[in-house]
């Protein structure tokens, strides 16, 4: 059997647990990073020792973990300073382009908007976009192959903030659905290391993860209040 050209990497990162995600083509040597923040020349250094080049920049929101940019007093690094460093265009959602000028200044011609369904590729690696919103409005998680990659939206047995300015409970129980929805096979990435363990099958979660279990978006609101 040919080995998968599939390279994937998932790289703890700064004070917050957050996870970044090198995507990348074995044969093409190509990569995207998802929510490059805190350490940029630490993550590119990675990068570069594993033989890759960076061409695009996946957010899955806006927040400043994810993102970069100033939050509580300090300045985090992010896709501003990682723009410096290579040449790519920042992927986001549509829902979202707004606040990128806002928090960081990024010009329109660093952006590409996206909505859940489109798709993009790195070398012969195919990424599909799923629009999740609920943590935020442009939230989106990034199917490759047979992995999510889903940022705040899921996480090993809890799911996002709905408590945020932005947020919407309403919105994020049918998110959930939706990822719930995919094969049992697929693995699940989250955006923290909030877990005993790293990583885990939409399966395993629809058995151990309660905010995936819910019936009707009744209950789950009446939790998610409480």
């Amino acid at each position: 059997m040919a080995e998968s050209p599939l390279y994937f990497k998932q790289i703890e990162i700064g004070p917050m647990q957050n996870f970044t995600y090198v995507i990348g083509d074995t044969e093409t040597r190509e990569a995207l990073v998802v929510d490059a923040a805190w350490n940029i020349p630490g993550l590119l250094d990675v990068v570069e020792r594993d033989g890759f080049t960076i061409t695009k920049a996946l957010v899955t929101h806006y927040h400043q973990d994810h993102l970069g940019g100033d939050f509580a007093g300090q300045h985090i690094q992010g896709v501003v300073e990682l723009l410096e460093r290579v040449k790519a265009k920042v992927y986001i959602n549509k829902e979202e382009a707004p606040f990128l000028s806002r928090l960081v200044g990024l010009s329109a011609t660093d952006l590409v908007k996206v909505d859940g369904g489109d798709t993009t590729s790195v070398g012969n690696i195919d990424v599909t976009f799923i629009h999740t919103p609920g943590h935020t409005p442009g939230s989106q998680c990034f199917l490759v192959a047979n992995r999510l990659v889903a940022g705040d939206t899921l996480f090993i047995n809890s799911c996002g903030r709905i408590d945020l300015p932005g947020s919407s409970p309403e919105d994020m129980y049918y998110s959930l659905q939706k990822l719930a929805a995919l094969p049992d096979a697929t693995v699940l990435y989250p955006g923290h290391n909030y877990a005993e363990k790293p990583f885990a099958t939409i399966e395993e979660q629809k058995r151990h993860n309660m905010f995936l279990r819910f019936k009707n978006l009744h209950d789950f609101l009446e939790v998610m209040s409480h």
